[in-house]
């Protein structure tokens, strides 16, 4: 790109930010005029995803239900979603910056905008599920036991704040059948209130011992058996 082409790319672009009239002689030159159009597009572009944020960081955040008393995990997604909308707000306002920093740098250029453009396409951060939500088929795939049963015994540890709960096994979905009871010893934070009689649902990872989630009675039971059921098959087909 030779120097007269840079200038008049600087000037199309200072001359759509700003929005002043253009001279008689600008509107003239053809090339001039290409180049102010196409950095008019862009400004308004930016401007309008500008305008979408910042709409969507006024807006206040949803209320955060209080936790289940029973139900530790439902406060630990509530937790990752609050941080992933901060999060989004972030990388979307970093977007736009990078692509003004873009548009910048790329005023001018007919071609070299086009190849900025795939690049910056290239390089965009996609957001996706980890896909180890408890219940769902990755979760499954990568899991060592996932099961329901019912709480036989629950004791205090003396001298520590854990319980050992002993379970009655009532139903495996992953493997499909195990031991018929199981004894594990947990912070009394994990499972608060719970009492002999109680029917709960564990999943313990593969590699682990213990459980990572716990939910107890048949209220937060019955819409994470659902997933599960759902996903059993799709999780015996992935590969952890």
């Amino acid at each position: 790109m030779t120097a007269e082409n840079q200038g008049r790319g600087a000037d199309a672009l200072m001359a759509a930010i700003t929005g002043e009239p253009l001279s008689d002689e600008a509107r003239a030159d053809a090339a001039f005029m290409a180049e102010h159009d196409s950095a008019a597009a862009d400004v308004a572009l930016l401007r309008e995803q500008l305008r979408i944020i910042g709409h969507a960081l006024a807006e206040p955040p949803p209320p955060v239900p209080e936790p289940a008393p029973v139900r530790r995990p439902s406060r630990a997604r509530r937790r990752i979603r609050t941080v992933a909308f901060g999060s989004l707000a972030v990388a979307a306002a970093a977007s736009v910056l990078a692509g003004m920093g873009w548009l910048v740098t790329q005023a001018g250029s007919g071609a070299d905008s086009d190849a900025g453009a795939s690049s910056a396409d290239k390089a965009a951060p996609s957001v996706q599920a980890s896909g180890t939500d408890f219940g769902s088929p990755r979760y499954l795939a990568c899991s060592r036991l996932v099961a329901e049963g019912r709480a036989a015994s629950v004791e205090q540890v003396p001298g520590t704040a854990s319980v050992r709960v002993t379970l009655d096994m009532t139903r495996y979905y992953k493997p499909d059948q195990g031991e018929r009871e199981l004894t594990f010893v947990v912070d009394e934070n994990l499972v608060p209130g719970l009492r002999e009689g109680d029917q709960v649902l564990i999943g313990i990872p593969r590699g682990d011992r213990e459980p990572d989630f716990w939910a107890v009675g048949e209220q937060d039971i019955a819409p994470e058996r659902a997933w599960i059921t759902a996903s059993l098959r799709e999780g015996r087909e992935l590969t952890c």
